[in-house]
């Protein structure tokens, strides 16, 4: 234990001579949770529609009312009256305008007589976001269209009420958990078998090979250094991170009890990985150039940008065996749901399975040689 606490103490002194590298990996994380949560998770508004009416006839221009209301409301869209459907689907065309209203000729005459009185919403289909929010705009304005001057008192039609367990949570605090994971990842590149390798290029593990240090000292003693530096990062973006996203009572004690237990978890099974996949490269190169290929490969399968429901079979399957998808899930719980320990168990019990594994792997491929 000695012999491993030497190397923790060489590790952590050395890391405490990188001040700009500890302010930069505490930086970016937060850069990225406001960037991709007020870049993503707004509302899309000021959509540009041009309205085209050919009819002129008093339910048209009830249809134009009602749009003029949702345009005063949620500002959603943005009213531009055209004479001419050509020059707006044009102008729709050269992204001008996103969407295009038509009202056809006859659709006074067909709301009198009952005879399917039809609009048109002509859009530009290349951005499925901004066409979503279009066609969901404009169908709730023709619902309210459609709705009689009288309502039965007692209504007949089967109605849903959604109940929130709770309270409304934007997109910037969905992002919040997977931006701890990857605040903790980030500090595991440039610790743990990194540095070892780093050493080998300068021939400082020389000095190891001399000592009688096992190699399950030699290993634990890089794993506890990183995990040690990846939960300072990680206790320190949840908490910033909380506060800018606005996650209620974030300096709760038991709630951050029960994160820094998730976070040492977390950090040891991150750690262990890399050891594992670093334990046999002598090139100081790659550990840079996978850092990519494993941010992508780990990040967005975890569920930490999109629920994993709507992954295919081939990304689910990843999803099962990536420790960031039970990272993530263990923090969405205690960060979204502030749920006890038990909600998290399951997370923690795979995390540590994982750790040993990987641990036990990296030891018996460890080669004591130059």
């Amino acid at each position: 234990m000695s012999r491993m606490w030497a190397i923790v103490e060489r590790e952590l002194r050395r890391f405490r001579r990188s001040p700009i590298l500890i302010v930069v990996s505490m930086i970016f994380p937060l850069v990225q949770l406001v960037i991709l949560g007020y870049a993503f998770g707004g509302n899309v508004k000021h959509l540009r529609v041009a309205v085209v009416d050919q009819d002129h006839g008093l339910p048209a221009v009830k249809i134009r009312e009602l749009a003029q209301a949702a345009s005063a409301g949620a500002r959603t869209i943005d009213l531009i009256d055209y004479a001419d459907e050509g020059q707006a689907v044009n102008d729709l065309r050269n992204g001008r305008v996103n969407g295009v209203l038509t009202i056809p000729p006859e659709f006074s005459r067909r709301v009198l007589v009952k005879n399917q009185p039809r609009v048109a919403l002509i859009e530009d289909n290349t951005d499925n976001v901004v066409a979503g929010a279009l066609a969901g705009t404009l169908n709730s304005m023709l619902l309210a269209y459609n709705e009689p001057p009288t309502v039965a008192r007692v209504p007949a039609k089967a109605t849903l009420d959604v109940v929130e367990v709770y309270p409304y949570v934007p997109y910037i605090q969905y992002l919040l958990p997977g931006i701890v994971v990857m605040s903790i990842f980030m500090m595991v590149m440039i610790g743990g078998g990194i540095i070892f390798i780093d050493d080998k290029a300068r021939g400082l593990h020389e000095g190891y090979l001399v000592t009688p240090i096992s190699k399950l000292e030699l290993i634990a003693g890089f794993n506890v250094s990183g995990t040690i530096k990846a939960v300072l990062a990680g206790c320190t973006i949840a908490i910033i991170g909380s506060i800018i996203a606005g996650v209620p009572s974030p300096l709760d004690p038991l709630r951050f009890l029960r994160l820094v237990v998730l976070i040492v978890v977390t950090a040891f099974a991150l750690i262990s990985m890399m050891f594992l996949i670093m334990v046999r490269v002598s090139d100081p190169l790659m550990p840079r150039a996978i850092f990519g290929v494993l941010n992508t490969v780990l990040y967005f399968p975890s569920g930490a940008v999109y629920p994993q429901q709507g992954f295919p079979d081939w990304m689910q399957v990843i999803a099962k065996v990536d420790p960031f998808t039970y990272a993530v899930h263990g923090f969405k719980s205690l960060l979204l749901k502030n749920t006890g320990i038990d909600a998290i168990t399951g997370d923690l019990l795979y995390l540590v399975a994982f750790s040993a594994v990987a641990m036990t792997a990296a030891t018996s491929l460890f080669k004591r040689t130059l």
